[in-house]
């Protein structure tokens, strides 16, 4: 997978640059000290990652990602915690808090890699073909899957896709994350954040920023999280999910 490293910081750069070096399904062709100097290179050449700086001095990083081609996947890096959040509203696979670890570094590649894969599928003929009661019957790798609600860990929207991520499979297919969501059982799903829709049966704990699915962490968005909090905790779901 070919990557390119975007910071105005030469010692980041020069951090992220040893990290990519140690995996050998990364291709570094470039890195650059500005999104500008990037958005030139990117109008002549493909890349299908991007380690971008959340704040650098001219277009920050939030800006650019906007502008990207969807065909690139971005992580962003930030010395600030506060920023991480945002990445998610911008499509972002991940986020690393700077200075970079090692451990922390091999997740997100290893997330990116993961759907690099998916997203270069042939996805044209997946789509939600029908939402019953309590399943979903959805098109994808050229076969209808029936998808019990109860099986949906969590939904995900990643581009022009969204991701139905089950204890044993990640099922994408082609439809807006806001559609799929006006159509999904409200009592059950809640949104969180503007790339993710959890199924509130499978939350094992929570804290102000973080919803955690078995080893997944997910994050509230601010437009999303009274609305999370008024549904999830004020009016007790937890307490009836876990009913049976």
């Amino acid at each position: 997978m070919t990557c390119i490293i975007v910071d105005d910081e030469p010692l980041a750069r020069e951090a992220i640059q040893l990290l990519v070096a140690k995996r050998k399904d990364l291709q570094l062709v470039e890195n650059f000290s500005s999104a500008n100097a990037a958005s030139r290179f990117l109008d002549e050449h493909t890349i299908d990652l991007i380690f971008l700086d959340v704040q650098m001095p001219g277009t920050n990083g939030m800006d650019f990602a906007k502008t990207i081609s969807k065909k690139t996947l971005v992580i962003f890096t930030t010395a600030f915690s506060e920023f991480a959040l945002n990445s998610y509203e911008v499509d972002a696979i991940d986020y690393l808090i700077k200075p970079v670890q090692l451990d922390r570094f091999e997740k997100a590649v290893d997330k990116a890699l993961t759907y690099h894969k998916l997203l270069t599928v042939d996805h044209s003929g997946s789509n939600i073909e029908s939402i019953e009661d309590d399943y979903v019957f959805v098109k994808a790798d050229r076969k209808t899957f029936k998808i019990s609600f109860k099986e949906i860990l969590f939904v995900e929207g990643l581009k022009d896709y969204v991701i139905l991520h089950t204890p044993d499979n990640k099922i994408i297919t082609a439809m807006n994350i806001k559609t799929i969501h006006e159509q999904l059982p409200h009592k059950l799903f809640v949104r969180t954040s503007k790339s993710y829709i959890i199924n509130i049966k499978h939350v094992s704990s929570f804290d102000n920023n973080t919803v955690y699915i078995q080893k997944n962490e997910i994050p509230i968005g601010n437009v999303y999280r009274s609305h999370f909090f008024d549904q999830f905790v004020s009016k007790k779901i937890l307490g009836r999910g876990n009913q049976s």
